[in-house]
């Protein structure tokens, strides 16, 4: 099942749509007790919330409005997530060395996809991305950034590719615009 064959549709995570959220991520928050907090809390409180800790923050963000992140869908199922947000809002990034700023721009920093496991490898993710890009559009954001990463085998484990791989967002438009580090370069596309 290609990517082709797989219609996606996009909805912001709101209350709504929590047990949506739930249901994708499953009982271990998508990737040991993540539940998208990662780029969002010191590693010391991460690390403590890890799993129900995690997942109450995130609901936190939810019911206060904050934006989170998409959820794709095929049909009425939640194959896949993306997050993003003004970079701001996720704490690791502003104080990480090889991703910190270069520059006083406002951005929204796409941090992180998830996908199903049986939806993988499937080309969702540059879908995805189109999805975020479009409603980064409707809703004004000007700069979109992202950390991803070169792949060091072509046989790279799917839970290493959280990030994205630099060849997705090249193709959707996105160019390097700093590197900090060889192996993580800051990428932005201008809307």
């Amino acid at each position: 099942m290609k990517s082709a064959t797989i219609k996606l549709t996009f909805h912001p995570l709101d209350e709504s749509r929590w047990h949506d959220f739930e249901t994708l991520f499953g009982e271990r928050g998508a990737c040991g007790g993540c539940w998208c907090m990662s780029w969002r809390l010191p590693k010391a409180e991460f690390e403590k919330n890890k799993g129900a800790g995690n997942k109450r923050q995130m609901k936190r963000l939810v019911k206060a409005g904050e934006p989170v992140g998409i959820i794709a869908y095929s049909g009425h199922q939640p194959v896949a997530w993306c997050s993003f947000a003004p970079r701001e809002k996720y704490i690791r990034l502003e104080h990480s060395r090889v991703l910190k700023r270069y520059d006083d721009e406002p951005v929204w920093s796409i941090p992180c996809f998830f996908i199903a496991k049986e939806f993988r490898r499937k080309g969702l993710s540059a879908e995805i991305l189109k999805g975020v890009i479009a409603y980064c559009r409707r809703n004004n954001v000007k700069i979109l950034e992202a950390y991803p990463i070169y792949p060091y085998s072509s046989d790279m484990p799917a839970a290493f590719a959280w990030t994205g791989f630099v060849s997705l967002f090249r193709k959707a438009g996105f160019s390097v615009v700093k590197r900090w580090s060889k192996a993580r370069p800051i990428m932005r596309c201008y809307l």
